[in-house]
């Protein structure tokens, strides 16, 4: 006899909730790539869109993370100056990031899983970084990788730490407005609100401790 699935519609409801909320967080991250880009060295500019895409992963782990840093550089590729090449580079990043940290927040969802989450995260992705640019990086460059080597230290890995850390904070002081906001609209989300009293001080600490330091780099970066 062959066994069937029946799927709950409130099941359905659920998954449809979740897509919905992931293709609006793509939207957001896509919009203010677009429009919040703030040069800083070189050629490199920052953008916030990492915040909403680790926002996904909080809500919905390290694969929603995935499918929005995929799903913001698509969107982002026609307006983009460096092409394929580019949203693949933008891929990379923000997966590097929102997929380390929201893996690790996945096995305990409290503040403290979040902050350790998001300090693997800004590792993995300047790291990680040093590697695709060394080796993609000359392709839309039009240099040779022996000329990119000194800008590893110099350029790329500073502003990717810059960057991530930025990302970083910012997520620790708006994930619980922005929490609070779907709460309101009716989506099931208690469950990542955790303590508010235990964890508005540390939340306030670390993001403190992040933004000091990216300022930190903007300053040392400025007396070059």
């Amino acid at each position: 006899m062959k066994k069937t699935t029946v799927v709950s519609n409130s099941d359905r409801f659920s998954s449809t909730k979740k897509l919905t909320v992931l293709a609006l967080l793509s939207a957001i991250a896509f919009i203010s790539a677009i429009t919040l880009r703030v040069p800083v060295i070189s050629f490199l500019k920052y953008e916030p869109k990492d915040i909403f895409i680790l926002f996904g992963g909080f809500l919905y782990g390290p694969l929603a993370a995935l499918i929005c840093s995929v799903a913001a550089a698509m969107l982002e590729l026609p307006f983009s100056t460096t092409g394929l090449i580019g949203m693949i580079m933008n891929m990379l990043s923000s997966a590097a990031f929102a997929c380390t940290a929201s893996f690790i927040y996945k096995k305990r969802r409290d503040i403290y899983s979040a902050a350790i989450g998001l300090v693997c995260g800004v590792a993995a992705m300047s790291v990680s970084m040093l590697l695709w640019n060394y080796w993609i990086s000359p392709l839309y460059m039009g240099v040779t990788r022996e000329q990119i080597v000194p800008m590893l230290s110099t350029v790329f890995l500073p502003f990717n730490l810059l960057k991530a850390g930025i990302n970083a904070g910012f997520t620790l002081l708006l994930y619980r407005p922005f929490l609070h906001v779907l709460h309101l609209c009716g989506f099931p989300v208690k469950e990542h609100m955790g303590d508010k009293k235990s964890s508005i001080i540390l939340i306030a600490a670390i993001a403190g401790v992040l933004l000091a330091v990216c300022v930190s780099v903007v300053i040392v970066l400025n007396q070059k």
